[in-house]
């Protein structure tokens, strides 16, 4: 066989390999501002409104979506949730993953590698708090800088926690450079445009992001504050709460927040809100 036909071959082989990978690396963009990328990280359903102090007629939609997000800021990066699903837990073949009441049918990575980024690349990681739906992919950022409000951090390493957490997602995060909070707010890159905020209550040590977009004004990345914008409109505070109290005194503090800057709210797992903003590689700015 001819070099010319070998060379002809493994080029036409490396041309079915990129077609096959769509979700590779793509060149990171350059940021002049700060942008959000937003990424499936899944699907919960068989919620029983119970939980939540509502009648199923109560609600327009029960089931939940899950997202992760990446700020993107001129002076680094800031990961804010690490999903649902863990990326190891799909199959090569793509299918989507089961667990219990939560699904995905996207691993996390690739979505990231398509906006241009890899875990490398997370300067901060953060989470809105320990339940298991937003730890998933936690130790994939464990050379990122860890920011967690103590009361937090406290819980998730104790001996034997309980509730709605696994610890074997954030393991890694015990050895990681740690930015810890004592129940206050940390702006991040210095000029006000990325703010982490203490809202403890849903667990505690639960915390909120505030980023302020050059087009789109301030946007407030909500956690788990609030799972139903119900909960908004009538007061009503989940039952398993960690410190209900804490939950009323945090909702209030972020509504006069967001009346201050004329800021939305994004609420994590309200369907309805993310189905009108675009998935990475697209972004929000």
């Amino acid at each position: 066989m001819s070099m010319r036909r070998v060379f002809i071959m493994l080029s036409a082989v490396a041309a079915l390999f990129v077609m096959a990978a769509p979700e590779a690396q793509s060149q990171r963009p350059t940021v002049t501002t700060p942008r959000i990328y937003i990424f499936e990280a899944g699907n919960i359903r068989g919620l029983d409104p119970k939980l939540f102090n509502f009648k199923r007629e109560e609600l327009k939609e029960v089931d939940f979506v899950n997202i992760a997000y990446l700020i993107v800021h001129p002076k680094g990066t800031l990961m804010f949730e690490a999903g649902a699903v863990q990326d190891s837990h799909f199959k090569a073949d793509g299918s989507p993953v089961t667990e219990g009441i939560m699904s995905a049918s996207r691993p996390l990575k690739p979505q990231l590698a398509a906006a241009g980024y890899s875990p490398a690349d997370i300067t901060y990681l953060a989470m809105s708090h320990y339940h298991s739906d937003h730890t998933a992919n936690a130790n994939d950022f464990a050379s990122a800088t860890w920011i967690v409000q103590k009361a937090e951090r406290d819980y998730m390493l104790a001996d034997k926690p309980q509730g709605i957490i696994q610890p074997a997602h954030y393991s890694a995060l015990r050895n990681s450079k740690t930015r810890i909070l004592n129940n206050e707010d940390l702006d991040v890159f210095g000029d006000g445009s990325v703010v982490v905020m203490s809202t403890p209550g849903h667990t505690p040590g639960h915390q909120v992001v505030f980023v302020r977009l050059a087009k789109r004004g301030g946007v407030l990345l909500g956690g788990d504050l609030y799972h139903y914008p119900e909960e908004r409109t009538t007061g009503r505070i989940p039952t398993f709460e960690f410190n209900a109290d804490q939950s009323r005194a945090s909702r209030q503090k972020v509504e006069a927040f967001l009346k201050q800057n004329k800021a939305e709210l994004w609420i994590e797992h309200d369907i309805a809100t993310h189905a009108k903003l675009p998935k990475a590689p697209q972004f929000v700015e």
